[in-house]
């Protein structure tokens, strides 16, 4: 093999070009135009232009892809993840191109592809499965039929499915029709297909996840299991590995019982089986054809380079080791580190990242850099940070470390949400399911870090000289101290602040009083003591102008947007919008328009479908009224903030 293509994105698209630039073969990026100056662009030997930003008209644009390959006389293409790395049509079409393609056959990846042929096949092989329905009837009455015999909860999953994408969690029966068009739309949006299978709800469940590895002799090792329990509407969140509690009997049996699905669909390459267990139980759910995100956990515990291994395996080398060889070294742990804003439902964040920086001593997979754009047209990850320890309470205490020394301004992130989740009691003794989440929501999303805003805001005043009372210009006379008025936005809630600066900063508003004493600024660092304890952190000033700025404050792994206001020099505060008035929380497309002009709507019903990033999110009411304005339609790119309804209010 001298020549790979890699026909995908960002950390992955990154990770695959540095394997193989290791193994001496030449690499191969493509890239939308958003993409064009992208970290997997640079690393690249050569790179090849697909097409326009959005997806279809890229990454998954099937046309554009094979052209690349006879273009360059790739000898392989390696799919990454997401985008058509399950794609049978697509390994057809590297084989078609004269390439070889990175994965299992075709066939294999048809065989799994379906949600529903891949229960039939391992059901076959003795692997037991969720009960739930997965027949032709695919109309809304013959679903909510089957529906009923299952019973409630249950889920509604894409057949095509993966990542959270098409899936429903469904609670009652008034709920399942409208749950049902929403799977359907999103499934074929993501997947091209809108065909749906209903699986009986665990509760309780723990999603445990196996590693295998298979070469084109007839030899398939499992490597080990990883739980990925830690989830946040289908989506993984935290995965570690090995999964603690497990027992070297379990393990076996469902190591081998992955490995026995493998084989019966002739498996070639890396490839996951995921299973969901509870109590004595476990289930298959689905297989993945391809490298998961999750990956470098294994690696870890391990020692082994997965991607080298599908190079090699594609290049039909055998795998040097038995399944007796194979050994658990230490424990490792993943945190997705995504876009996105806990304290707005997790709604993705788009923007440019100013400010990029990661700890030493960990994995850092990532496919950006400062001044990269985080695009509403892909995956919202940002990076995945990998610590690997003697022990499971080491490697969690190293992670929450590394969380709390990276340092991320531009656009919103979970960093924050990722730490309380790792030092969470429920996790940190093991005994978590994929309820933790849910069950535990309030306790995990961040709060308002006062402390640290107090303490920016007095770092960047100092900085720009205002904390410099014979610079200030306002009238200073000697044995005065410096007193100003300052207005921000912070989570969409505007806070009035009166900074009175001397030998002590001290930072009032409604809610809380801050006295800042010791502080240091250096560049854009900061160190200060409040109530006898050190505070240090980062600051950084954006996009300043004649009507204010951006000011991001990073400290211990997480990060305070305030939105900082000029003070208007006819002294109105500036309109935040009624109650009624119904904006885009993020940039989009419009998918559907549920109400119209007159009707009656109350709080928190679904006024309209954004889809964003891949996902659905439905734009609720917050006041009971009357829709006075529909200013969008189902198709329309509406940016954030863009008004889409106005109700006036019952009040």
């Amino acid at each position: 093999m001298q020549s790979l293509l890699i026909a995908n994105r960002g950390e992955i698209a990154c990770r695959v070009i540095r394997t193989a630039r290791r193994m001496g073969i030449s690499t191969i990026a493509v890239y939308s135009d958003a993409d064009s100056d992208a970290e997997h662009v640079k690393l690249a030997d050569t790179a090849v232009r697909l097409g326009e930003a959005p997806a279809p008209a890229s990454y998954l644009n099937v046309n554009a892809l094979t052209d690349a390959i006879r273009s360059t006389g790739a000898d392989a293409v390696h799919p990454g993840y997401g985008f058509l790395s399950e794609n049978s049509a697509f390994a057809q079409a590297v084989i078609d191109a004269g390439s070889r393609f990175v994965g299992p056959t075709p066939e294999a990846i048809e065989a799994m592809g379906s949600k529903v042929r891949a229960k039939e096949l391992v059901s076959a092989a003795g692997t037991p499965v969720v009960p739930g329905y997965n027949g032709a009837d695919q109309s809304p009455e013959g679903l909510a039929a089957e529906a009923a015999k299952i019973g409630y909860p249950l889920l509604i999953k894409a057949a095509m499915g993966g990542g959270g994408k098409g899936m429903r969690l469904v609670e009652t029966p008034d709920a399942f029709e409208a749950a049902l068009a929403g799977a359907k739309r999103e499934s074929m949006a993501a997947f091209s297909d809108d065909i749906v299978l209903l699986e009986r709800y665990l509760t309780s469940p723990k999603h445990i996840e196996v590693q295998i590895l298979a070469d084109q002799n007839g030899k398939t090792l499992y490597l080990f299991e990883r739980d990925c329990s830690v989830q946040r509407r289908h989506q993984k969140v935290i995965e570690e590995a090995p999964a603690p509690g497990m027992d070297p009997g379990r393990r076996r049996a469902m190591g081998e019982a992955a490995a026995r699905a493998a084989q019966a669909i002739g498996y070639v390459g890396a490839g996951t089986i995921e299973f969901i267990a509870q109590g004595d139980e476990f289930f298959f759910m689905e297989m993945n054809t391809r490298l998961q995100v999750e990956h470098p956990v294994t690696e870890a515990i391990l020692g082994v380079d997965l991607v080298e291994w599908q190079l090699r395996v594609a290049a039909g080398e055998s795998l040097g080791l038995d399944q007796d060889e194979l050994s658990i070294d230490g424990h490792a742990i993943e945190a997705r580190i995504y876009a996105e804003n806990p304290k707005r439902r997790f709604l993705p964040s788009t923007g440019k990242l100013h400010i990029v920086d990661f700890a030493d001593g960990v994995r850092v997979d990532t496919g950006v850099a400062e001044g990269a754009e985080v695009s509403v047209h892909y995956d919202p990850m940002i990076a995945k940070v990998i610590a690997h320890a003697p022990t499971r309470r080491e490697a969690i205490a190293k992670l929450d470390r590394a969380l709390a020394e990276t340092a991320i301004a531009g656009v919103e992130h979970n960093v924050g949400y990722l730490r309380n989740v790792l030092t969470h009691a429920s996790f940190t003794d093991g005994d978590y399911t994929t309820r933790l989440a849910d069950d535990h929501q309030d306790e995990l999303l961040p709060q308002d870090d006062v402390v640290g805003t107090a303490v920016g805001i007095a770092a960047w005043l100092d900085h720009r000289g205002d904390g410099d009372p014979w610079s200030a210009g306002d009238g200073f006379s000697i044995n005065r101290v410096a007193t100003m008025s300052l207005r921000f936005r912070r989570s969409r809630k505007t806070i009035e602040a009166r900074v009175t600066m001397g030998e002590s900063t001290v930072v009032e508003t409604d809610d809380s009083t801050v006295v800042v004493e010791n502080l240091a600024v250096a560049g854009s660092t900061f160190t200060a003591r409040v109530d006898g304890t050190s505070v240090s952190g980062r600051w950084q000033v954006v996009g300043e102008s004649a009507a204010g700025l951006q000011l991001f404050i990073s400290r211990g792994g997480a990060t305070e947007r305030l939105d900082i206001q000029w003070p208007d020099p006819k002294g109105r505060a500036p309109v935040a919008g009624r109650g009624g008035r119904v904006v885009a929380p993020m940039p989009g497309q419009i998918v559907s328009v549920g109400v119209g002009v007159g009707d009656t709507v109350k709080i928190d019903d679904v006024l309209v479908v954004l889809e964003a990033m891949k996902m659905e999110h439905s734009i609720r009411a917050t006041t009971a009224g009357k829709v006075s304005q529909v200013l969008v339609r189902a198709g329309d790119r509406v940016d954030e903030d863009v008004e889409l309804v106005v109700v006036e209010s019952d009040a």
